[in-house]
C-alpha cells in the first residue's frame, strides 16, 4: 500500500473517533476506538508495542508506541489542550528509535482533531554514512 494512502486512511479514521467521541476522554479511549476503526478498514494496528532505544549496541531505554499500522506508519495519540514540543520530540525520537519511515502525532483533546505527520529523517542509512543529525527541538 502507498504510504500516503495509508496515511489518508489512518488519517480518515481518527476523524471518525472524534467526530463520534468529541474532546474531553482519557488517550486511552481514544486508542481503543481508533483500533476498532482501523481493523473495521482493514488495516493491521498493533498497540502498546515494546520497543527499545540502543546506543552504541546496548539497550539505554523502553517505550510503548501507542500504535503502529501496517508496521510502517507510528501514531503518538495525545487529548490535551494543545500540542506541545515535548510532544514533537516524543515522536521524533520513536521515529529515530525505531527506523519507521512515517509518524503521526494526533491530539484527540481539542473539538477540532489535531494532527502533524512526520518523515523519518534519522534513517540509519544516512546516519551511517556520516550525515548529522538535526535538531529538532
Amino acid at each position: 500500500m502507498i504510504r500516503e494512502e495509508l496515511t489518508r486512511q489512518i488519517l480518515k479514521a481518527c476523524f471518525e473517533v472524534s467526530n463520534e467521541l468529541g474532546c474531553g476522554f482519557i488517550e486511552s479511549v481514544y486508542l481503543k476506538a481508533l483500533v476498532i476503526v482501523l481493523a473495521q478498514d482493514g488495516l493491521k494496528a498493533q498497540t502498546q508495542t515494546p520497543l527499545t532505544v540502543r546506543f552504541r549496541g546496548q539497550i539505554v531505554g523502553d517505550f510503548l508506541a501507542d500504535i503502529i499500522v501496517e508496521d510502517t506508519v507510528l501514531l503518538e495519540l495525545k487529548a490535551t489542550k494543545a500540542l506541545r514540543p515535548e510532544h514533537l520530540a516524543q515522536i521524533l525520537n520513536y521515529l529515530k528509535a525505531t527506523g519507521i519511515g512515517i509518524g503521526l502525532l494526533v491530539n484527540f483533546g481539542t473539538p477540532r482533531l489535531e494532527y502533524r505527520r512526520f518523515d523519518n529523517l534519522f534513517k540509519a542509512s544516512s546516519l551511517e554514512q556520516g550525515e548529522h543529525e538535526q535538531s529538532y527541538v
